[in-house]
């Protein structure tokens, strides 16, 4: 039998998530995973794809906006809500509901896991099309239906070299983009709790 993914079914079963506590690391970071209605049809998720910049290790990956905690951020969602409105505009405390917060991720950098903790946080806008406003961080926005990403539909591996071994990562092709590496694995949860 075909799930639907439409935004109240989504809601639905997110709302049964158990409360996740923070994870502990010397920083922290989160994330907006949205999710924009479109009526009776699949809820999409937004992705942007972060810009080639020197110096940052996601440059150029396809990614949910979200960044580092600030001194002056009262706590994580708040990181996520001002993340979002500076990279694409976004006002999610006015145009969104907060669905679950899903489980923090220690960041991998590189191969490597750096001294930096990821909290992903689901939201549900209120209309379909909001205007993106990308800054110069994102390269482009890309919105897919919630429904390809439960089905794992463009599933595939990417060849990834690390101290001399060859990993195969797993990876999910979204049109021309390919997505892998934390935003990957942050996908997967989110599927796991809707299943």
């Amino acid at each position: 039998m075909e799930r639907s993914f439409d935004l109240p079914s989504v809601k639905a079963r997110l709302e049964r998530l158990p409360s996740k506590p923070p994870g502990v690391a010397e920083k922290e970071a989160a994330v907006a995973i949205i999710l924009a209605p479109r009526g009776t049809e699949d809820a999409e998720v937004l992705f942007i794809k972060r810009a080639e910049r020197e110096g940052d290790p996601w440059s150029g990956h396809v990614a949910f906006p979200g960044g580092r905690r600030d001194p002056g951020d009262a706590g994580l969602r708040d990181v996520a809500v001002r993340e979002t409105r500076e990279e694409v505009g976004l006002d999610l405390d006015k145009d969104a509901e907060l669905l679950a917060r899903l489980e923090s991720v220690h960041a991998v950098a590189r191969g490597k896991r750096i001294d930096l903790v990821i909290t992903p946080f689901v939201f549900g806008l209120r209309e379909e099309s909001p205007r993106l406003e990308p800054n110069e961080e994102v390269a482009t926005t890309l919105w897919v239906p919630l429904g390809q990403l439960v089905r794992l539909e463009g599933a595939g591996t990417l060849a990834y070299e690390h101290e001399g071994l060859s990993l195969q990562l797993p990876t999910l092709k979204l049109g021309e983009h390919v997505l892998w590496g934390l935003s990957h694995r942050m996908v997967m949860m989110l599927i796991d709790a809707l299943s």
